[in-house]
């Protein structure tokens, strides 16, 4: 029998020293595997030679079961095959199973977004008497002007953002570093905060270069800043689920709505590759119309 746990910890070493994955991404692909290694302790797999593609499959319907997103049932495959092919690796099985499971890329679907209006009443919905108002929108404008993912506003720290110019530097997945210009209105916001709230609530907390911060003063994380988002969307009247990623789509939609490039978009979001980027035309159906018969010789 196999010793699931300290197998499970090499291929954490495995990932942060041969890999050079982000600490955001181990910590989810370990998530990840603890479900699919309980997964196989319930079913009595003892041995890594008796995984094949199709408990991995079971595992996965399971999962969608669960009423899991396909986003995160995608990630939990990719933590799947990371895992099957560092067993492959190491010597430990003679083939690597996860090469014989499809990829995650057939299952992607197009992301939901909300239209103009509906984001202009969720940036509006902080309120000036609330004492967070100035963080809470500075927050809210900088996801939508930026495209940012969640873990990158976290992690944003005083000195990246420059608002006399108008830009913020983002430190993207494997640690890419990209420059995203911010409009008027997120520099107003972010503005406003940094002058009147931020000081405030860092007094008591000592140094800390973390732009956004909670109301102890420490560094704002993932999950307080989705919970804020989704928060404001409900007092925004809006009826669907919604947090920073929303607004990330939301983001690349508009701007190719607006007629921005494909190429430009990629480079704002932090896409390693453009057909990353290409779902956002599936959705922006009304602009692919209107391009097809302005330029198309037989209209």
């Amino acid at each position: 029998m196999v010793d699931w746990p300290r197998l499970s910890r090499q291929f954490t070493d495995y990932l942060v020293s041969e890999c050079g994955v982000t600490q955001n991404t181990v910590d989810a692909y370990c998530r990840d595997l603890r479900e699919f290694v309980s997964s196989l302790d319930s079913r009595d797999i003892a041995t890594p030679s008796q995984i094949t593609p199709t408990i991995v499959r079971e595992h996965l319907v399971r999962l969608n079961e669960r009423g899991l997103a396909l986003s995160s049932i995608a990630r939990h495959l990719v933590s799947i095959k990371m895992f099957l092919r560092y067993l492959h690796i190491v010597g430990i099985t003679a083939e690597n199973i996860g090469s014989l499971l499809e990829t995650p890329r057939k299952w992607r679907t197009l992301p939901h977004t909300l239209r103009q209006g509906q984001v202009e009443g969720l940036l509006s919905a902080p309120q000036p008497g609330d004492p967070f108002y100035a963080r809470d929108r500075a927050i809210l404008e900088m996801l939508y002007a930026t495209g940012m993912r969640v873990s990158e506003l976290a992690g944003l720290r005083l000195q990246d953002v420059n608002l006399a110019v108008g830009y913020v530097r983002v430190f993207g997945k494997g640690n890419r570093e990209r420059i995203v210009p911010i409009g008027s209105h997120a520099i107003d916001a972010a503005s406003e905060y940094i002058r009147s709230l931020r000081a405030v609530l860092t007094e008591s907390a000592g140094p800390i270069d973390a732009l956004f911060v909670s109301r102890t003063g420490s560094p704002m994380d993932r999950t307080n800043i989705w919970r804020l988002v989704n928060r404001y969307a409900r007092e925004a009247g809006i009826e669907m689920a919604v947090g920073p990623h929303t607004l990330r789509h939301c983001f690349a939609t508009h701007l190719l709505e607006g007629g921005a490039d494909l190429r430009v978009v990629q480079e704002l979001l932090g896409h390693a590759d453009v057909a990353t980027t290409q779902i956002y035309t599936h959705v922006d159906g009304s602009r692919l119309k209107s391009i097809h018969q302005k330029f198309h010789p037989r209209q």
